[in-house]
């Protein structure tokens, strides 16, 4: 029984020396001095807006992408102790102490070295050679514009080093798949490629491009299992199953996660509140959180409230009059009704409350009990501060001539009668005898005599309208748009008669105790130093080149199968095949989509679609030497032009250092003899 203790416990293990050696020098490349130049360099300015916000726990929103990458960055920052206290304003700006550069940038830095070793598995996993793997992490390590980008706080790196990890595990779990089906780390590799892929389209949405290629290649694959004889539909089925829970029932949860992580982080009002809903709003610390607190839910006959538009395009605004009225005849000579003019504002201001009033009754003030207005109920809205009636007839608006004009009526003692009887309905009721709630009811008014809609036009209006935003009455027949449904924001019970008295009491701070948190899926459906990113040439145009002959290759391959004539072995067919669906597959979908998108371009642009090339690029060369060099001499003359082309790419990535790490200032001289290379920075740009 205990004999174990008879003889000594070894353990062994396998350790790759060459994956240990890339990996350290991934890590010496990416961090040797990574506090220099200790200044804001290029996008940090940007990101480290929002890292700032994550430590001080404000909320914001960039349209960007996802929270995912954003929250890894702060991560760095929150190891550091850093405290959120810096001005992220310029370029260049030098960094002050208290904040952890070192620490900011570690992550990305990380990323990046992580990279290195992880071209070389992969190539590996594809069943190339250990050359042909060294050499894919050789130029992953050695490629300017991926070291650049991975020792600043930027996602690049972050986003490249999860599309690597997500291809790696697919590898591993496909070559597990032939073996041992349904092992533990048949079920680890592949709910690593979910999570892989799930990170990084969190990071950016550029991700999804590598997401949707390895759904294409597992459903591939799929399929190829489907028509395997040897399994049971049992055990066709249960694969099929795992397959979908684990690339695309996780990837959602993981995505769901992040922004409620974000959310949970972030819930302090901040500068992008305006652009989010009211309830929304409503749900921070802070800001309209604390205007609304104690405010009454339920609008009654009396209640003065404020509205603003659900749509928010262009920008957020509410329902506004001010004594100015429609000029008698607008520029193109159309004339108006002279009526008082009625906007949307982009502001906060007393002149954006009205009253909710009954029209069978003069009171302008809440009754007691209260008289809570309902769907389906009349109502005129009146303008707090000029006790004028929100109206609108059959004149065409001033930009819009095919709509209606709203105005707050005056009487003129002509022939234009008032008509400012509103049909309020309730868009998100649950029934029709629901009550209008404050921030929680989306309502839209419909005119009694014409059966208009109020509606936001967007159009801004000219200076005789202070530049503020055209509202109208459309007809419904022209359909539902949510520029036609509004919220109440701010609420508060009428309890003053007098005019005088109502206008103090619209000047004072709403003071009124609801609870209106929104649940999480609510919220997220709403929701210079000498430092140059320059590309190695020699890597770059290589890696063209191997696309090129990669697609030449395989397409006179299988011209020829389809004469039944096959140049390579099947299981040699089908790793060529493997790694073009991968690699070259790779550099399609993070490439080509950009022609499809107006928008500005940058060098990074292109680094996810380049780290595909690379991986690439030895893969042609192995199959160049193994199946087109027919004799030992061409494959020795072969070898010696590699080695030439992988020590010029060396040597530029040399030339380039000192405007890769910045830490060497450059006379003039000097840089004019890199212009070449700026020359080059430019073209790439261009695509």
């Amino acid at each position: 029984m205990w004999g174990f203790l008879k003889r000594p416990i070894v353990v062994t293990a396998d350790i790759n020396l060459s994956l240990v050696a890339l990996t350290g020098m991934g890590l010496l490349s990416r961090l040797w001095r990574l506090t220099y130049p200790r200044a804001v360099v290029f996008d940090e300015v940007y990101y480290g807006q929002y890292i700032s916000f994550y430590m001080k726990r404000i909320f914001f929103l960039d349209d960007s992408g996802p929270p995912f990458g954003h929250m890894v960055l702060a991560l760095g920052g929150y190891l550091g102790g850093f405290d959120g206290h810096f001005l992220w304003n310029r370029i260049g700006a030098e960094y002050s102490s208290n904040v952890p550069v070192w620490s900011l940038r570690l992550l990305p830095a990380l990323a990046g070295a992580l990279s290195v070793p992880m071209a070389y598995q992969i190539v590996l996993e594809l069943h190339f050679s250990h050359c042909a793997a060294m050499g894919a992490a050789l130029l992953m390590l050695i490629e300017n514009a991926l070291i650049t980008q991975s020792r600043l706080m930027l996602l690049e790196s972050v986003l490249i080093f999860f599309n690597l990890l997500a291809v790696l595990s697919y590898l591993k779990f496909f070559n597990c798949q032939k073996h041992s089906p349904f092992s533990l780390s048949w079920w680890f590799w592949l709910t690593l490629t979910g999570v892989a892929c799930s990170c990084a389209v969190g990071i950016k949405y550029m991700g999804m491009f590598t997401y949707v290629l390895m759904l294409a290649v597992a459903a591939v694959h799929a399929w190829h299992l489907i028509g395997d004889q040897t399994l049971s539909n049992v055990c066709v089925f249960c694969h099929l199953l795992a397959r979908a829970v684990a690339l695309l029932v996780i990837p959602v949860v993981l995505y769901l996660l992040f922004f409620y992580v974000h959310l949970i982080l972030l819930f302090r009002s901040g500068p992008h509140d305006q652009i989010m809903s009211s309830a929304f709003q409503a749900s921070l610390e802070g800001g309209l959180a604390r205007i609304t607190q104690g405010q009454p839910l339920e609008v009654a006959f009396g209640s003065q409230v404020t509205l603003r538009n659900v749509f928010g395009k262009p920008v957020p605004c509410w329902l506004h009059s001010h004594q100015d009225t429609y000029p008698m005849i607008y520029e193109n000579g159309r004339g108006s009704s002279h009526q008082q003019q009625v906007t949307c504002y982009p502001f906060k201001d007393v002149n954006n409350w009205w009253i909710v009033k009954d029209p069978g009754r003069h009171q302008l003030v809440v009754s007691s009990p209260p008289r809570p207005v309902r769907h389906g109920d009349m109502v005129q809205l009146v303008h707090g501060m000029t006790t004028r009636s929100l109206n609108t007839h059959d004149v065409a608006a001033p930009l819009s001539p095919h709509s209606q004009e709203v105005s707050c009526y005056i009487d003129y003692n002509i022939s234009m009668p008032a008509q400012n009887l509103w049909r309020l309905e309730i868009v998100n009721r649950g029934s029709d005898t629901d009550v209008w709630k404050t921030i929680l009811s989306e309502v839209r008014f419909v005119h009694v005599n014409t059966s208009a809609v109020l509606k936001l036009s967007g159009a801004h209006l000219p200076d005789w309208g202070y530049r503020q935003l055209e509202i109208v009455g459309e007809k419904l027949s022209r359909g539902y748009h949510e520029s036609m449904v509004w919220n109440v924001e701010e609420h508060r019970y009428g309890a003053s008669q007098e005019q005088r008295e109502r206008e103090r009491e619209l000047h004072s701070p709403a003071q009124v105790d609801v609870s209106r948190n929104l649940s999480f899926m609510a919220r997220f459906l709403e929701l210079q130093a000498q430092i140059h990113l320059l590309g190695n040439i020699v890597i770059w145009i290589s890696g063209s080149l191997a696309l090129a002959i990669y697609a030449l290759l395989s397409s006179w391959y299988l011209l020829r199968r389809r004469r039944n004539i096959h140049d390579l072995p099947q299981d040699a067919w089908l790793r060529w095949v493997l790694a073009g669906a991968l690699c070259a597959g790779g550099w399609a979908v993070n490439y080509l989509p950009f022609f499809l998108m107006e928008k500005t371009l940058f060098l990074y642009h292109y680094l996810p679609a380049l780290t595909f090339q690379i991986l690439l690029l030895p893969v042609v060369l192995q199959h160049i030497s193994d199946h087109l060099c027919r004799s030992q001499l061409q494959r020795s003359v072969f070898s010696a032009l590699v080695v030439a082309w992988y020590s010029s790419a060396c040597h530029v990535s040399h030339t380039l250092r000192p405007l890769t790490y910045g830490d060497k200032s450059l006379s003039p001289h000097e840089l004019k003899a890199l212009r070449w290379k700026d020359s080059w920075d430019i073209l790439i740009r261009k695509h």
